[in-house]
């Protein structure tokens, strides 16, 4: 950005790509979105909650309330049931200097514009889901990532804790420190990601005892 803060992150996982797009901020900066060379991808509201949520089957595009507006299927994707809904070209503004636009599977952008200069990531990709892998019924979000987010969540609470105890040794002072507010919409984002998932029950409560913890 030109505040000199990370806007975009390309990293590697295993045999993954990933690229993240970060909020302008220094300090615990929030993510925006998330995009996986395996189909995966998620976009967030400026307040947190999921904007855009898509896998191998297709995706969905939620209001700021949480609300589904739209859901749709990539032409290549097998699903277990009911009818293809073709998607409608998607254009976002994460924030000031970058977008996002959806136009296929393999079509997807993330642009980056400041101070006059233009760069573009495509981040779209082909996946063709076989009948032996496909889920049903279809889920935009693993038991396994779902799970992961809230242990990591779990985690950096802890180490705040810890900082906390540190300086504040009295236990009067140290119960009375809340988690910073980035953690906190962290934990809202995956309990909203709970909801909207095909997710089974006894998973759901998991989740919720790992954030309550």
């Amino acid at each position: 950005y030109p505040s000199g803060n990370l806007a975009v992150i390309v990293i590697r996982e295993r045999k993954w790509f990933i690229c993240i797009v970060q909020e302008d901020k220094h300090n615990n900066a929030e993510i925006q979105a998330l995009f996986k060379s395996n189909g995966r991808s998620t976009c967030y509201y400026p307040h947190g909650s999921v904007w855009i949520n898509m896998n191998v089957q297709g995706g969905q595009y939620l209001d700021k309330a949480g609300s589904r507006v739209r859901r749709w299927t990539w032409p290549n994707s097998l699903t277990s049931s009911g009818p293809c809904v073709p998607l409608r070209p998607i254009f976002i503004s994460l924030n000031q200097h970058v977008g996002v636009r959806i136009v296929g599977q393999d079509k997807i952008t993330v642009s980056f514009l400041a101070m006059g200069q233009q760069a573009k990531f495509n981040v779209g990709t082909k996946v063709q889901v076989s009948p032996a892998s496909r889920p049903c019924p279809p889920t935009l979000l693993s038991e396994d990532d779902l799970l992961l987010l809230a242990l990591r969540v779990r985690i950096l609470r802890l180490f705040d804790k810890l900082r906390g105890c540190l300086s504040f040794p009295s236990n009067e002072q140290w119960d009375k420190i809340k988690p910073p507010a980035y953690l906190m919409t962290q934990t809202l984002k995956i309990l909203h990601l709970c909801t909207t998932s095909d997710l089974s029950e006894e998973l759901r409560s998991s989740v919720r005892a790992i954030l309550n913890a």
